[in-house]
């Protein structure tokens, strides 16, 4: 199997990377792709681990040569949210990025299940999916949003609160990846219970869990770290998926279009990526009406890329 991380060079890449390089199944291929310069020595710095995961290094030249053959590739490139910015002025930089990458795995792999981490990933999504469209290889089956973050900031912030082992907290997190369209569905955490004003208070952290991090790092990035950390387990519950394993992840997906063409909910995942969308249940009252509130947002975010691609 063969992995494409593209944008390996940045925080998320180089953290995604490292943790791909020393969890991906022996004999896996790791290729590394960034415009930036350094990206041959991530690649060599990474190659010194002991792990049978052959790692190669491939520059701003050599996007075709990181993709041909991909299996999964997974896209982190971009700029970081820096502090007073949300996810939409994002857009302008990040918009042009995925169009380009989203263009390589056409002509290169299209076949290969691509994972977008970029933000704003509720538009960025769609910009890969017009992209494939036009060229004749789009797969719903086989293109998500990366929305795991908010799941395991979800479980460690439950698990915090409550004092328990977030290994053991399973929360359900629906909609879309950026503020008020996240939508955490505590009613459903098993064995834990919540007041209304934990549930307003734990809602608003998750949603904007992000800021705090952009915060905290004081103009010095975004959440690298647990991104990195969110997308490997996404991509290797995909690779587990691929090998036969029965595995269920939340990932924001073309789906049934109950709500919006793409939304997060949960997927059982196998070989041909995306072989099922799962109900995701019953909402509160508090849920329901969060659910109805964000759909607009959604779809006008969804709508951006599609226009930015379609004109």
């Amino acid at each position: 199997m063969k992995v494409a991380v593209l944008g390996a060079a940045g925080g998320i890449g180089q953290a995604l990377s490292l943790l791909l390089k020393t969890q991906l199944p022996a004999g896996t291929e790791l290729a590394l792709y960034d415009v930036a310069p350094v990206v041959p020595g991530v690649a060599v710095d990474l190659s010194h681990i002991p792990t049978d995961v052959k790692v190669t290094g491939h520059g701003k030249e050599d996007l075709a040569t990181a993709l041909k053959g991909s299996d999964i590739v997974m896209i982190p490139a971009g700029v970081p949210r820096k502090p007073g910015m949300d996810r939409a002025d994002l857009f302008n930089v990040n918009a042009g990025v995925v169009k380009t990458l989203a263009e390589g795995i056409v002509e290169n792999c299209p076949k290969a299940h691509t994972c977008i981490i970029t933000n704003p990933v509720n538009t960025t999504v769609a910009i890969a999916a017009e992209v494939f469209k036009k060229a004749g290889t789009y797969d719903p089956q086989r293109l998500f949003g990366v929305t795991t973050l908010d799941v395991i900031r979800a479980e460690t912030f439950v698990a915090e609160l409550k004092d328990l082992n977030p290994a053991d907290i399973t929360v359900p997190v629906i909609g879309g990846h950026s503020g008020t369209t996240i939508l955490p569905l505590l009613s459903q955490v098993e064995g834990v219970t919540f007041s209304d004003e934990e549930i307003e208070k734990l809602t608003h952290r998750i949603q904007n869990a992000g800021t705090e991090v952009v915060e905290a790092k004081a103009g010095g990035g975004s959440a690298t770290l647990s991104m990195g950390q969110a997308a490997a387990r996404f991509c290797l519950s995909l690779v587990n998926a691929m090998n036969g394993e029965a595995v269920i992840e939340y990932a924001y997906v073309d789906g049934k279009g109950e709500h919006a063409r793409f939304f997060a909910q949960p997927v059982r995942l196998g070989a041909n990526g995306v072989e099922e969308v799962l109900p995701y249940g019953d909402l509160s009252d508090f849920e329901e009406k969060a659910l109805n509130d964000m759909l607009d947002t959604l779809k006008g975010d969804i709508a951006k890329g599609e226009e930015f691609i379609n004109g």
